[in-house]
């Protein structure tokens, strides 16, 4: 641990070595993986995430994450679910074993297969950095992440917006910011339907009509229908949830004031 920790607080490295060494990592990802196909891949197993990790470990801190792990268990997961952040670093306890915690190295698949499409309405950056596929992406989401796996090993605590988190991204991989700017469901929804969350809007589901508001935006939108038949909210109005398709959705101007969202037959 005192090696891992001697080397994030002493490294300097030059933005062109830096540059070599993470296009050396992947090529030799895509030579190893047997299930990327290419920079912009259409399928990841966890097993190109360990690899990933391992090829930054012994590049940049010279196997020092590893070592300062000792029997400590690092997993790695791909989620279909996360829909706003690119990556997790998850720190779980584990009573009775040694250390007594255990890591998970967490990425979204979902963001990243959402992007680097004909859809693309913008260039894809991570971290401050333009990206030119999903690989390179996914480099910028594990760095990210490793830097949050460092600081649970040696700190004890970690926040991406904390000077400490910031020096080392920029030291290490030259990171611009501490947000991935990968293309969010939120980000599309918005620039290609219109549609935000708070929008009073208009959609159809089993041959009736409604109206409601949109409340947020993941892979569908969550609209809150007005209905005594429904959940009491905060508000101590009773709402009904639907998830629709954002294209199915229709926004409202100029909606009258008035029992908005009811069922409309």
């Amino acid at each position: 641990m005192d090696d891992l920790q001697s080397v994030v607080e002493r490294f300097e490295s030059s933005a062109e070595h830096v540059i070599k060494t993470k296009a050396l990592i992947y090529r030799n990802l895509l030579r190893e993986s047997t299930h990327l196909d290419g920079g912009n891949f259409t399928e990841i197993h966890p097993d190109d995430l360990r690899r990933l990790f391992a090829e930054y470990d012994r590049c940049f801190f010279g196997t020092g994450i590893h070592r300062a792990l000792r029997d400590t268990p690092l997993q790695f997961s791909l989620s279909k679910r996360m829909t706003s952040a690119a990556g997790r670093t998850i720190r779980s306890s584990r009573p009775g074993h040694p250390g007594g915690v255990r890591y998970e190295i967490r990425v979204s698949a979902f963001l990243l297969f959402q992007c680097f499409t004909r859809d693309d309405h913008r260039a894809i950056e991570a971290s401050g950095i333009a990206c030119g596929d999903r690989l390179e992406a996914l480099q910028i989401v594990m760095e990210h992440e490793l830097i949050h796996l460092i600081e649970w090993i040696l700190w004890s605590k970690t926040k991406c917006s904390k000077p400490r988190f910031q020096s080392i991204a920029s030291r290490f991989f030259a990171h611009r910011s501490h947000t991935h700017q990968l293309i969010t469901p939120d980000e599309q929804a918005r620039v290609k339907f219109g549609v935000r969350p708070g929008d009073r809007v208009g959609f159809r589901f089993d041959n009736a009509d409604y109206t409601g508001t949109v409340a947020r935006i993941t892979k569908r939108a969550t609209v809150l229908v007005r209905s005594e038949r429904g959940v009491r909210f905060s508000d101590g109005k009773k709402y009904i949830k639907f998830y629709v398709p954002v294209q199915q959705l229709e926004v409202l101007r100029n909606v009258t004031a008035g029992l908005q969202g009811e069922e409309r037959s």
